[in-house]
């Protein structure tokens, strides 16, 4: 089984800067590994043990982001690729999105995409649904586990349990698949001393904008459809409350 899995290097803190066109400014805060994308290369990393095949981890960002490669690679995943080019900068869900459809099948496609379900940094939860689109890949998001059955053509097929606002429900679909994981699913594993020695010595695959096949008008900011224009900040403990009796409640409860 070939899984990718779609990691993020995240600000570690929430004090984060807007530069003036409204894009983070990541250079000067320390970076960890996105929460959720450590519960997805847990599972490719624990899936890879029960079925073989390989586990590559596949980031976009600066050149620093090989330090976070190279610390996944401690971990066990046999393969590091970063995205790397001015020509992805600030780009949005969509770009993003566009850009990692263009890597996976510059790699060779995979039976299994895995990502987290939101970035601590955007919080928006469109990256691995609109790269399942972008693929025609079934999806499920908000994963907590997936188990894998063989059929009795021996195709493998995955079961999924979603988590949803009032319960967990379970979906089974063939692979190719995506599937993004909620944060606390799974606890990613210690790096290895061995695992630690083969990090050093990996070669991290760099590519750019046109060894991916894509046109600088559709990456980065230049192939983003939205923008951020303006951005406010709600001071904490001022909002306008107006506290209620019982009685009050029930008399504008409809």
């Amino acid at each position: 089984m070939k899984i990718l899995v779609c990691v993020k290097q995240v600000p570690e803190t929430t004090e984060v800067k807007l530069g003036a066109d409204y894009t983070l400014q990541r250079e000067l805060v320390a970076k960890v590994i996105n929460p959720a994308d450590e519960s997805a290369l847990e599972l490719g990393l624990s899936l890879r043990e029960r079925f073989g095949g390989t586990v590559t981890a596949l980031t976009m960002g600066p050149e620093s982001a090989k330090g976070m490669l190279r610390e996944i690679l401690s971990r066990g995943a046999d393969a590091g690729v970063l995205l790397c080019d001015t020509a992805f900068a600030g780009a949005d869900t969509l770009a993003t999105a566009r850009t990692l459809k263009a890597a996976s099948e510059t790699l060779g496609g995979f039976d299994l995409i895995l990502c987290g379900r939101r970035a601590t940094d955007g919080e928006t939860g469109q990256v691995g649904p609109m790269l399942a689109a972008l693929s025609n890949l079934p999806c499920v998001s908000n994963a907590t586990d997936i188990r894998v059955i063989e059929t009795s053509n021996l195709k493998l097929n995955i079961e999924i349990e979603q988590l949803l606002e009032n319960g967990i429900i379970t979906w089974r679909c063939e692979l190719p698949a995506l599937v993004t994981l909620c944060e606390w699913s799974h606890r990613l594993r210690l790096p290895t001393l061995l695992g630690l020695r083969t990090a050093g010595r990996a070669q991290i695959q760099v590519l750019t904008h046109t060894d991916i096949g894509l046109e600088k008008p559709d990456c980065g900011l230049q192939g983003s459809p939205t923008r951020v224009i303006h951005v406010s900040a709600k001071p904490m403990g001022l909002r306008t409350c107006k506290k209620l009796t019982a009685e009050e409640v029930l008399e504008v409860l409809p």
